[in-house]
């Protein structure tokens, strides 16, 4: 599903860190090594059908590497 973030994401939590995350060889073979982190959070997101919704998204980060692989886990509205 396409969406675009509105705004800031709020409520930054880390899920898992390094070898805790599932797939971390698929991540690291595609985008490099890093500390990969596992994070979730919640934003306003614009989805593809052009309405605005509150969503808890997921997503992949390393430093130097930048977000990778974001999903919408739920909406929450």
């Amino acid at each position: 599903m396409y969406f675009e973030i509105i705004g800031e994401i709020a409520d930054v939590e880390v899920i898992a860190v390094g070898g805790n995350i599932d797939g971390i060889m698929r991540l690291r073979r595609q985008f490099g090594a890093g500390r990969w982190r596992k994070l979730k959070g919640v934003a306003q997101v614009r989805v593809e059908h052009g309405g605005v919704r509150l969503a808890e998204l997921h997503w992949y980060e390393a430093h130097g590497l930048g977000r990778r692989k974001m999903t919408i886990e739920r909406f929450l509205d």
